[in-house]
């Protein structure tokens, strides 16, 4: 059977350029999938995406036209009800039969084989494999409708008959279907198969341009129809040519992944330009210049070697005119009102002094049962100051309590009305052009950090009391209520507050428990009982998946957050003290003796005394027992507190022969009351020793 290298192009209106990638991708794969799971292309294929504003497409390497025969063995039924007791096919064999195709003189072929305790009929058959037409169409069909459309069109059928709609993301408007040099005659979207599609809308060498080969695709729609029809050969010649037009001006563009794949959805053929403006509007913040240029007129604003804002920036063309003086222009022209705006808000805001706003916080609406913003601003600044308190007694708590304050400020400009994005930013430069000290200003654009994984911590404490505040505030609150992540859905983003807070506490040694608790009191609003425990609950399994993000092993971490460690920054040297631990030739016998000794202690009933009495030992084993841990768990506890957590659990490896021999010889549970009770207590004593660190019954296979 004859395997030909595939291409299938689904020519479409403007596709959405936020979702274009995404779209490619899904197309491509689930297109191949198909194919492969029908046999007809090999598992592995080389597969190639394709996708720009206008298409939609995917080449995929040896494909077959026909897939192979494959053998089916078809369950019939037990002998039992297909064979009478003469050995002849019974009415239901027979009824079975027929709606495979088969007649009676299937019965002498039929295979008899063992299913379960009974004896079965099977029916072995060839079934013709998938044509390429027909597998095709499946898998065109499947890649539809697997495609993540964030929103469907309807619009009249483009074959023209009758009232019929489609329903898809943009109108489709042609369909390609190449094996080799050969078309293959599919449907989909009211489109018949042919190997016609279009270029750019103005540059277009040929139009329309005909496909002669499945191969042939890329260049000739880069030599024809003037478009790089693969997203990321398109996404690297942008970034080449922004590059290439930053160099000569000693300046870099502003790296930013997302709108760079969101350019690469707008443009065919890029063309990057230099534009400017006046000098004059750099005067602004250059956040906020940054941000109106990004996200209104996608283009790559310009930095200097400092990181500096300067005032000429990229502009990525569709078009490639012989004078691109006029494009230029034109972007030029577009942009200065936006920078306008940008000033005119910048100058209006600073008329007003940021603490003036506060009082209009009472009136903005933070949630339904927890108040207003206003509300919410006094509870952060009760947490600020108990945890100014601890970090850096009273100098720092009014620092905190100042910062806190002022934090959510600037939401009532209108520059953080235009742009929420600038929420902190700006509130930390009205805060300087009031005169407020560096670390209250800082403190105030640092209190949304960590903003996502991997972001910088606040800069200063003051930061880091505000910053933290405000995360375990709005954890406290929104669990108190309720609202708590489920699933995927996380529309308040507490899994991202989690992890700040893992960070903080762990960046400044400060303990979760009372840090939970100083913010619950912060509350006068009626919540859920249950809402500190589920919050500490939370942070631990956030903090669980965090480090398992970070590589560690399941089991090492299973064991250390087993015992809930106060404080985070430990937690690191104790991971590193178990795998240590792990190491070890005693490691395996004294996790599943602590197992053991953790299910026993589980299962006494009355009170366990913490302390062993020697003159009530009978046994050997015991006696030995007791006198290895009066001799290693002082030298283990000493470590333990001074932070040498990896010389801690290897001081109870000596633990091992003294464990071994009193389960090999010492009955615990005993008749004699007063010597359970007394094993009872030593076995307390040897669980304690062993789980300072972490739980070594976690490592127990």
């Amino acid at each position: 059977m004859s395997a030909q290298n595939l291409l299938v192009e689904l020519f479409v209106e403007e596709l959405p350029p936020k979702a274009l990638k995404k779209l490619g991708e899904s197309f491509a794969a689930a297109l191949a999938e198909s194919l492969v799971a029908q046999g007809l292309a090999e598992p592995g294929v080389a597969v190639t995406s394709f996708a720009s504003p206008r298409r939609l497409g995917v080449h995929v390497a040896g494909v077959l036209a026909c897939a192979a025969d494959k053998p089916v063995s078809t369950k019939l039924m037990p002998v039992s009800v297909g064979l009478d007791a003469g050995g002849n096919a019974t009415p239901a064999l027979l009824k079975r039969l027929a709606a495979l195709g088969a007649d009676a003189s299937a019965v002498g072929q039929l295979r008899r084989a063992p299913d379960g305790k009974n004896e079965a009929l099977f029916h072995d058959s060839i079934a013709p494999g998938t044509t390429l037409r027909e597998g095709l169409q499946r898998a065109l069909d499947v890649a539809l409708e697997k495609l993540p459309i964030p929103k469907v069109m309807t619009y009249p059928d483009p074959s023209g008959e009758g009232w019929e709609t489609v329903h898809f993301v943009r109108p489709a408007h042609g369909l390609i279907a190449l094996h080799g040099a050969e078309v293959v005659p599919i449907s989909v979207l009211g489109l018949e198969a042919g190997r016609m599609t279009q270029g750019h809308r103005f540059e277009a060498r040929v139009d329309p341009v005909a496909i002669t080969h499945a191969d042939c695709y890329a260049l000739q729609m880069t030599d024809e129809g003037a478009v790089i029809a693969s997203f990321a050969e398109r996404r690297a010649e942008i970034v080449r040519q922004l590059q290439a037009a930053a160099a000569p001006l000693g300046l870099k563009p502003v790296e930013d992944d997302a709108l760079l794949d969101e350019v690469t959805a707008l443009v065919e053929r890029p063309n990057v330009l230099v534009g400017q403006f006046e000098e004059a509007f750099l005067e602004v913040p250059q956040e906020c210049l940054i941000l109106t240029m990004k996200a209104n007129q996608k283009y790559f604003p310009l930095l200097d070697a400092a990181g500096k804002l300067t005032n000429q920036f990229l502009i990525v063309s569709n078009i490639s005119p012989d004078d691109a003086s006029a494009v230029i222009g034109g972007n030029e022209r577009v942009v200065r009102p936006r920078l306008a705006d940008a000033k005119f808000f910048f100058d209006l805001d600073r008329k007003k002094a940021l603490d003036s706003r506060v009082l209009g916080l009472a009136k903005v609406v933070y949630h339904n049962k927890l108040g207003t913003q206003g509300e919410r601003v006094t509870r952060v600044q009760a947490i600020a100051r108990a945890i100014g308190q601890q970090i850096g007694g009273e100098a720092l708590a009014l620092k905190a309590d100042q910062a806190a304050l002022l934090a959510k400020a600037d939401l009532l400009t209108d520059m953080v009305g235009e742009f929420p994005e600038l929420q902190g930013t700006m509130g930390r430069y009205y805060a300087q052009h009031d005169g407020l000290t560096d670390d209250i200003a800082f403190a105030i654009e640092d209190h949304y950090k960590p903003r996502f994984a991997g972001d910088e911590l606040p800069r200063n404490d003051v930061g880091v009391c505000v910053a933290l505040a405000d995360k375990l505030e709005t954890l406290i609150g929104l669990f108190g209520i309720g609202e708590k992540p489920t699933g995927d859905k996380d529309p308040f983003a507490l899994r991202r507050h989690a992890i700040g807070v893992i960070r903080l506490l762990a960046e400044h040694h400060l303990p979760l428990s009372s840090s939970v608790r100083e913010a619950s009191a912060a509350f006068n609003v009626p919540l859920r009982p249950e809402a500190v425990s589920e919050v500490t609950d939370f942070i631990y399994d956030r903090f669980a998946n965090f480090l398992r993000e970070e590589g560690s092993s399941a089991q090492t971490i299973d064991a250390v957050l087993a015992l809930r460690p106060d404080r985070f920054h430990q937690v690191g040297r104790r991971m590193i003290a178990v795998r240590e631990f792990a190491h070890l030739p005693e490691a395996p016998a004294l996790a599943a003796a602590n197992k053991r000794v953790g299910n026993i202690l589980k299962k006494a009933e009355g009170n366990i005394g913490e302390q062993a009495d020697p003159a009530r030992f009978v046994e050997d084993a015991e006696k030995a027992l007791f006198s290895a841990l009066a001799e290693i768990a002082p030298a283990a506890d000493a470590a333990f507190e001074a932070g040498d957590y990896t010389m801690s659990l290897q001081a109870l490896a000596a633990l091992k022969s003294p464990v071994d021999a009193f389960f090999d010889n010492v009955m615990v549970n005993t008749d004699d009351p007063a010597l359970k009770a007394n094993r009872l207590a030593l076995l307390n004593q040897l669980h304690r020793t062993m789980n300072r660190v972490a739980d070594l019954s976690r490592l127990a296979a």
